[in-house]
């Protein structure tokens, strides 16, 4: 049985590399609005892209899939703590890579996961349009067979690291429905405009994408035609779910690491602040939400470690409670940092605009509940059946 317990060791060394490579740009991230090309060196180097791959495709999952998914957790809870852009950025090119592992033709899958887990190409997915967000279903994107291939026409928009990305996991619309394609970064008739001013997670690199006459032959479609969303865009909010669910535990843990450090220096009425129960009643229900948040998270990935079915509401209840979560556990970090929080001198007030984002992106807090309460309805309906057929 993998307990938490067992991967200490992993967890401090995962830790203590965030904090050294990663940390000490944080604040230039969130004020550059851009990962310097230093920190993608640094994970490049570290192999942190071929997280969550498998060793097949370049990837470092082996032989015990369940460790490797709750490792690969706990890199992304390092990374969130250490900064929610970096966080972004690998989840979002994990996210463009499983569904290619996952729906790739081989030829699709030899061209491309090596470069992706290498690092020496980054990937992101790009689903999102200006008048299409949680219903993916109804991209206004067009693909239109011509000939060999397909020219799409239309606009995403709201893509993490579309700035970045070398390839795109894109979803269109088409005479089939739904329908997915791998789209290279210098796909002719491809124009990124940035994003910028964001509120929270600056370092997101977003971007829209312009798709005016791209060409693209058949063999980039990725999955069947009409599958795209139901299948190819599925496998990547499912992976990244999970890897935000594990970013906001390190988030928040990092707003109760720097509330601890403020409320034992920090004096009022002769006393350090810690000693106040009001202060303790915070931290006690910060501790007390990070850890039920971190069980769920590692619950999520014993059931996508086993390919449990299961597994992808798993990953959209943690999802959901860590996001929420992490949004109490920042609220409570800066009230008892008061004022000395808001300003530049701590990182409480970007810990705090960060959390915010956390539930809006992949799939809202309200989409969640209706994913989540089906799950739990059709749960219910094959109980009664069972009953019944007793």
């Amino acid at each position: 049985m993998v307990l938490l317990e067992d991967f200490r060791a992993e967890r401090e060394e995962l830790r203590v590399f965030a904090e050294r490579e990663i940390a000490p740009h944080a604040q230039r991230i969130d004020r550059e609005e851009r990962i310097p090309g230093e920190v993608i060196a640094a994970l490049r180097a570290a192999g942190v892209f071929a997280s969550g791959f498998p060793e097949a495709c370049g990837g470092t999952a082996g032989a015990d899939p369940v460790a490797d998914a709750v490792r690969h957790g706990l890199l992304h809870e390092a990374l969130g703590a250490a900064s929610a852009s970096v966080q972004g950025l690998v989840n979002v090119h994990h996210m463009g890579g499983s569904p290619i592992v996952r729906w790739g033709t081989r030829e699709q899958k030899d061209r491309w996961l090596p470069h992706l887990t290498s690092g020496s190409m980054m990937a992101a997915i790009a689903i999102t349009e200006p008048n299409v967000g949680s219903q993916a279903g109804a991209v206004e994107a067009r693909a239109v067979r011509d000939g060999a291939g397909y020219v799409i026409n239309g606009t995403k928009c709201w893509i993490t690291c579309g700035q970045s990305a070398d390839l795109f996991v894109l979803v269109t619309g088409s005479d089939a429905g739904p329908t997915a394609f791998i789209l290279p970064r210098e796909t002719a008739g491809l124009t990124i405009e940035p994003i910028r001013g964001l509120l929270g997670c600056r370092g997101y690199m977003l971007a829209k994408l312009h798709l005016d006459g791209c060409r693209l032959p058949a063999e980039q479609l990725l999955g069947q035609p009409g599958f795209g969303v139901s299948h190819v865009a599925s496998a990547g909010l499912d992976a990244g779910r999970y890897n935000l669910a594990w970013g906001c535990v390190g988030l928040a843990q990092a707003c109760l690491d720097a509330s601890v450090d403020y409320a034992r220096t920090r004096r009022q009425f002769n006393a350090p602040i810690a000693d106040f129960q009001l202060v303790q009643r915070m931290i006690t229900g910060m501790a007390t939400d990070i850890h039920a948040a971190r069980l769920m998270c590692w619950h999520a990935g014993v059931m996508r470690g086993r390919r449990d079915p299961a597994a992808v509401k798993e990953g959209a209840m943690a999802k959901y409670s860590a996001s929420r979560m992490v949004k109490r556990v920042a609220d409570d970090a800066l009230q008892i940092h008061g004022a000395n929080g808001c300003g530049p001198d701590y990182p409480l007030e970007r810990h705090y605009r960060d959390a915010r984002i956390m539930e809006i992106i992949e799939g809202t807090s309200q989409i969640l509940e209706g994913v989540i309460a089906r799950y739990v309805y059709q749960e219910a309906g094959q109980e009664a059946g069972q009953e019944a057929g007793r």
